[in-house]
């Protein structure tokens, strides 16, 4: 079969998790006999292309930053990767049996379904997050969210074949007028399956991500701070970089943790692993998660999570709670205190739940099931 992947992105260049999963995909499908494309953005020294075996990557738009300062994605680069996604399937289309792509950023989605006429390849597309009314308002304002939340549901109603990674996600797409087939598919773990043995913790509360006004880094600071203030004495690491570190870093020195709280940046696989391995727990108080990839990560290691409530957080499916972690009802820095004490509290018991609950759901979780459940849509699609 003759795939065409479709993402502004390509890790390592960029680090994320939907970075590594069409990595990962595209790796997959080329080690199975099929011949793959890779469209992304410039994100390499042009003496330097991509070496991916199987893989051919054309750049259809040039080296522009995602980010702007506020770590919102910038306008003008989807613009220009979707025009040039558009230009190289007008040429090519027909080259391809299947176009897979992620809905966002969606000048792509609508630029492959204008280019299909006359490729006539099946459409695939991940939908990731499917964001709210209020979550674009809140975004980009009263017009520009309202502009954004069109062209979502413009992009849900072009005749395709969905993959979600959560229900939250699957139902809002249902709602904004998705009519083809559609499924959710297992996850996004790529790492061992085996099942982790319980150990004891450091008193080390670990949070591991990007660093912008939703995922509430400082609150981790303030929640540490007043877990210590209760008599718990616990410390914290916070791995990432992005808008919100020196927040985080003011808020280190404001509570006086500089010696009990490290905010190192940015590092590598290995070292959030171990960080995971020996933590008392992962505190991930996100507001907003497409899927919550670092809870398995931390369940992997037979470490609990917490998460907070909210409509736009799908990580809560991840959570069955008091077995693999808990889940708390806001990211107030009280509320998150009293649940890293509740996981101290809880002890080796906690941790021996969440290595069943791992034992239990990796397979389903896993990156290589949501590859299979890939090839089957490839399969049912039906061409347009």
């Amino acid at each position: 079969m003759r795939v065409c992947l479709a993402y502004d992105c390509l890790y390592p260049w960029t680090v994320g998790g939907a970075e590594r999963w069409y990595r990962s995909l595209a790796e997959r499908l080329a080690a199975d006999g099929h011949e793959v494309t890779y469209l992304t953005r410039l994100q390499w020294p042009v003496d330097e292309p991509p070496a991916i075996a199987g893989v051919r990557v054309i750049a259809v738009s040039r080296a522009d930053e995602l980010y702007g300062p506020d770590g919102n994605r910038r306008v003008t680069p989807p613009l220009r990767f979707g025009w040039g996604v558009l230009r190289h399937l007008l040429r090519c289309g027909r080259r391809y049996d299947v176009v897979h792509l992620s809905s966002f950023p969606y000048f792509s989605v609508l630029a492959a379904a204008a280019a299909r006429r006359r490729g006539r390849y099946r459409l695939v597309i991940d939908w990731f997050e499917v964001w709210s009314r209020q979550y674009w308002r809140e975004y980009l304002g009263p017009v520009g969210g309202r502009i954004g939340h069109a062209v979502q549901r413009l992009c849900a109603r072009v005749p395709q074949t969905a993959l979600c990674f959560s229900h939250i996600h699957e139902q809002r797409l249902l709602d904004e007028g998705l009519r083809g087939p559609h499924r959710v598919v297992g996850g996004l773990y790529a790492g061992s399956l085996a099942p982790p043995a319980a150990s004891p913790a450091d008193a080390l509360v670990v949070f591991a991500g990007r660093q912008i006004r939703e995922k509430h880094a400082p609150a981790v600071v303030a929640a540490i701070a007043r877990a210590r203030a209760r008599g718990l004495d616990v410390r914290g690491t916070i791995l990432g970089d992005g808008p919100e570190h020196p927040v985080v870093l003011a808020q280190i020195a404001a509570h006086g943790l500089e010696s009990f709280v490290d905010a190192p940046g940015f590092v590598d696989t290995a070292a959030v692993d171990d960080a995971l391995r020996r933590a008392l727990c992962l505190l991930h108080p996100s507001s907003r998660e497409g899927y919550g990839l670092v809870v398995v990560e931390a369940a992997a290691h037979g470490t609990p999570a917490i998460v907070v409530d909210g409509p736009d957080n799908a990580a809560v499916e991840l959570i069955d709670p008091d077995v693999n972690g808990l889940v708390a009802p806001s990211a107030d820095p009280d509320t998150l205190a009293d649940a890293i004490i509740a996981v101290h509290e809880a002890g080796i018991g906690l941790r021996e739940r969440t290595c069943a609950w791992f034992a239990l759901n990796a397979e389903r979780l896993s990156l290589e099931h949501s590859l299979d459940a890939v090839a089957a849509s490839y399969g049912a699609s039906a061409r347009a």
